[in-house]
């Protein structure tokens, strides 16, 4: 509410009483607003996710358990416990270019929050004219002679828009709202790249250790294709027995190339995340093994979901956007009033400006009433209620997403579960059968062709192992992102000293 504090003397006329009368009735009615207040959305009364109770299977002795309600670290990946991969995040959040432009917009939204504020105060200007200008009477209907004379103008104007009807207010409402929209964008961009740094890591390991076991195997089929030439050359056994296991060799190095160059991939992925060139990036070395994988997982309450996730609380800022709008053009079909005063003096040089005669001054109000516009300020408001229908409609869609994200992580740890199991129990069984088959065939017992179908099986086995394990560790990252990240938590603290 805006007040205007003055004394009115009694010398005071009539006149200037109600001129006074009419500025304290504006002021006064300055405290109305129009349009609809914001009401953020109801949260969901749920208690859980998925339908089906929350068990996680257990696999190779490990078995993560869930704690309903608890607290999500803002540096979640510390769980994962490891040094190398805290480094690669650190760096990502210090140096990434993407993170760097959510900041900048994140700041430009709070300049212009600051500079909203300003229709809340008189605007002063102050101005200078001076200029050489021959008049003609003629145009006033004169028969003067022309003349050619100088002007020197110096004056002050202070205005001040009265918001009586709260369009002012609901723009710089729409402002904050807009802050706060960019803050959680910004949220949003720390989550999703520290999610998107992990998630890379692990495949980088996971395509390593890939690669790792495959050249194992190579190394020993060398050793067997050795034995087989010896026993060759002894002509204990046929030359196909070579052809077979030099077949498979080759087939196994043609499977490398494409593991190199996903891993190249992820190392380049890595490098742009961090802010650097591909060339010049330095990555320490992660061993999958060395990658732990967390075993108490907090879950947060649905309730809880939609006030931490970044991309609801955006999507609910858009909300309150689209709600202030519909003030902003519902004030726009009433009157407007101001005020503003000028100030001034005038002559035909500088050095005449402060005389008596060369001064003058204006005051008073204004009042601009819309009377037709065409409809356009009657659809136009309608189209605004129209937009924050649809904002409506995006925040619902994006808290069904949100859910349907954690129900799918928390399904998703259950099959990792028992996919790696079953993957653990395959290869273990692969590798005693290649065991059996190669001691046999060394004893003359079984032919070379099993002992090559073991070798296939077991390497696809363990590629398969390695494989589920990844999956495991990168749906658990899936679900601390689905939970929101932790954000708020804002604990962990960076080497320049920013926080999630």
């Amino acid at each position: 509410m805006h007040f205007i504090s003055c004394t009115i003397s009694k010398a005071r006329s009539l006149k200037s009483g109600v001129a006074y009368l009419v500025f304290f009735t504006l002021s006064f009615l300055s405290a109305c607003t129009v349009g609809p207040d914001f009401v953020r959305p109801t949260p969901s009364d749920s208690n859980r996710y998925i339908q089906e109770s929350l068990v996680t299977a257990v696999a190779e002795g490990q078995k993560q358990s869930f704690t309903l309600g608890a607290a999500i670290p803002s540096d979640w990946w510390r769980l994962f416990k490891s040094a190398q991969l805290d480094t690669i995040v650190a760096q990502a959040i210090n140096n990434n270019p993407s993170l760097q432009a959510s900041e900048a917009a994140l700041r430009q939204s709070q300049d212009n929050l600051r500079a909203g504020y300003g229709v809340f105060y008189p605007q002063v200007n102050a101005g200078v004219d001076a200029y050489r200008t021959r008049s003609s009477p003629v145009q006033k209907g004169l028969s003067n002679p022309n003349s050619i004379f100088n002007v020197v103008t110096a004056s002050g104007t202070i205005s001040y828009i009265f918001d009586i009807f709260g369009g002012e207010r609901r723009t710089v409402e729409g402002l904050r709202a807009q802050s706060d929209y960019q803050n959680y964008m910004n949220k949003a961009a720390y989550v999703t790249l520290s999610a998107n740094v992990v998630n890379t890591c692990i495949a980088r390991a996971a395509y390593a250790a890939q690669i790792k076991s495959t050249e194992q195997l190579i190394l020993l089929e060398n050793q067997q294709l050795h034995a087989s030439q010896a026993q060759f050359d002894a002509g204990t056994v046929d030359y196909a027995s070579n052809l077979s296991i030099r077949s498979l060799i080759a087939s196994n190095q043609a499977s490398l190339a494409p593991l190199r160059q996903r891993l190249s991939q992820a190392e380049h992925l890595l490098a742009t995340l961090e802010g650097v060139e591909p060339s010049k990036v330095f990555l320490p070395d992660i061993e999958l093994t060395g990658i732990s994988l967390p075993l108490n997982l907090p879950l947060s309450l649905p309730s809880d979901l939609v006030h931490q996730r970044p991309d609801i609380l955006a999507a609910e800022s858009q909300l309150h956007v689209a709600s202030a709008d519909i003030g902003v053009v519902t004030a726009a079909m009433f009157p407007s009033f101001s005020l503003s005063a000028t100030y001034g003096v005038a002559g035909n040089s500088f050095s005449n400006l402060g005389e008596v005669a060369g001064r003058f001054w204006s005051v008073g109000p204004a009042v601009t009433i819309p009377l037709f516009r065409g409809g356009s300020l009657k659809y136009a408001r309608q189209a605004t209620i129209d937009a924050y229908q649809q904002s409506q409609a995006n925040y619902r869609q994006i808290v069904l997403s949100a859910f349907a994200q954690v129900a799918d992580n928390l399904n998703a740890l259950k099959n990792d579960a028992d996919a790696l199991q079953a993957q653990s129990e395959a290869r273990r069984t692969a590798k005693e059968a290649l065991a059996l088959l190669q001691a046999s065939y060394q004893g003359g017992l079984v032919a070379y062709v099993d002992v090559l179908i073991a070798d296939i099986q077991f390497h696809q086995t363990t590629i398969a192992y390695l494989q589920a394990i990844a999956q495991r560790h990168q749906d658990t990252v899936g679900l601390f992102v689905a939970l929101g990240g932790g954000w708020w938590d804002g604990q962990y603290a960076t080497a320049n000293g920013r926080t999630p």
